[in-house]
């Protein structure tokens, strides 16, 4: 923890922004949700033992924010989630919201990029 208070301030208001847009994320298809969570883990690290223990006790999210940050690994069941959720959101985005080549080209090179991080992560037994 960051021993200067308003460097914990900073923190503090740093991790809770990060988790705003992460629950954001969860709404909105090409927002990423887990990226925003870890970095609040890492702010709230530095600022505040309540709010750390808070994200990663949360019964929402706070199983998988522990695994993936501590250990590398997430389960099987949200392997196949990740990858069907991120697929449905990039091809419809692709199809409905954007009309440039390149664009979409991006949308699939980005998606085939979390799609390997995902599946090379360690699969958690439950």
């Amino acid at each position: 923890m960051a021993k200067n208070k308003i460097l914990r301030i900073v923190f503090w208001v740093a991790g809770t922004i990060c988790v705003v847009l992460g629950i954001i994320g969860v709404l909105m298809p090409l927002l990423p949700t887990t990226p925003f969570l870890l970095m609040a883990v890492v702010f709230y690290a530095k600022s505040s033992k309540t709010f750390h223990r808070w994200i990663t006790e949360n019964r929402v999210f706070g199983a998988y924010v522990k695994n993936y940050y501590y250990k590398k690994s997430i389960t099987l069941r949200i392997k196949v989630g990740i990858t069907f959720l991120l697929w449905a959101s990039i091809a419809s985005s692709a199809v409905f919201a954007v009309s440039m080549y390149w664009v979409r080209l991006l949308l699939l090179l980005i998606a085939v990029g979390v799609t390997i991080h995902v599946w090379t992560l360690r699969t958690l037994k439950k």
